[in-house]
């Protein structure tokens, strides 16, 4: 099997809770079995971050990658963007934004050149991104622009009790209609099963389709697009030999006896998937990225910009993603 390797972990938007949370993850690291990470930042940012929240915590500049596997234990690993990142908490500003986008340029370039295991992303803000000429919706379009994808990566998000994908990501309820498709929903299944197989470890993946339209469309009577795009796509999935199956009603397949019979819920816009996950498990919530030619995980939140810099922020859901980069990670090495 192949040596695991620390986890690249992005800085995120500064003025937001990305330094709270990776800060309050290393000191509950023992508790919560955190595996090793360093994060790409700015050292002072975060020395001075840590004093406003009251934790005490030694935080070390590290020179590569390599050198948080020894230095974890002690300190938290920074690897530094080699600028003054200024920032305050709640208050973003666009002159952060070339640190924040060389922080996840960094961290890719890292795992792709095999000293980083996987990249763990904290939140941005990307209206201060766009604002300042970043071409990009969010972190899924840029991490496969830098990858050079041929394909279109997969938005799957989890948690210990649901994980769902989606077929269309970050585009409005009416181009999301638009850009349905039987071949998109085939791309999106077909990388969620090779994905649950190798990453997560499932042998027979069970994949259940959301329809489009109220009660699946019921028969044509509120709509076609169950009748003339998602049904075919399942057949052609079946065809392939791929447990998929439905089109089921939205508002009946989340429930807890409905979750028990899928491994994971194909959606076909963004909120049909994420409004039930973030219902159901907030806080566990990890946004995984499919598709791409390493692992990428991500907290299943925002920025919050009320609470950056208060301490109040919790950590929990980076510290899962975390530990489902490295499980992943373990799988992947494992299946080699």
């Amino acid at each position: 099997m192949s040596q695991m390797l620390p986890l690249a972990l992005t800085m995120g938007e500064p003025a937001g809770i990305g330094g709270d949370i990776s800060i309050k993850t290393w000191a509950n690291r023992k508790h919560n079995n955190v595996p090793i990470f360093f994060i790409i930042d700015d050292p002072e940012r975060l020395r001075s971050l840590a004093r406003r929240l009251g934790i005490d915590i030694p935080i070390k500049e590290i020179q590569s990658a390599e050198a948080a596997d020894k230095t974890f234990s002690e300190a938290l690993p920074v690897l530094s963007l080699g600028v003054n990142v200024k920032s305050q908490p709640g208050k973003p500003t666009g002159n952060t934004a070339k640190s924040v986008i060389k922080s996840i340029e960094t961290a890719v370039k890292l795992v792709m050149g095999g000293s980083a295991g996987a990249v763990v992303t904290n939140p941005i803000n990307k209206a201060v991104l766009i604002s300042e000429g970043f071409e990009f919706p969010g972190h899924t379009e840029f991490l496969a622009h830098l990858a050079k994808c041929q394909q279109s990566p997969v938005m799957m998000l989890t948690s210990p009790e649901l994980r769902v994908a989606l077929v269309t990501i970050h585009v409005s309820i009416s181009n999301a209609v638009k850009q349905l498709s039987a071949e998109r929903i085939i791309h999106v299944a077909k990388v969620c099963n090779a994905a649950l197989k190798n990453d997560f470890g499932i042998a027979n993946p069970k994949i259940a389709v959301a329809g489009l339209n109220p009660h699946a469309g019921e028969s044509g009577l509120m709509g076609n697009e169950e009748i003339e795009i998602i049904l075919p796509a399942i057949k052609a999935l079946q065809d392939d030999g791929i447990d998929a199956f439905g089109p089921y009603p939205p508002d009946t397949m989340f429930g807890k006896r409905e979750r028990k019979k899928y491994d994971v819920a194909l959606c076909m816009y963004h909120d049909q998937g994420l409004i039930p996950l973030k219902t159901i498990g907030f806080d566990q919530g990890v946004n995984v990225t499919l598709g791409l030619p390493f692992i990428r995980t991500s907290p299943d939140h925002g920025t919050a910009f009320d609470i950056a810099g208060s301490g109040s922020a919790s950590e929990e859901s980076l510290v899962a993603a975390l530990k489902a980069a490295a499980q992943m990670q373990l799988t992947s090495n494992t299946k080699e």
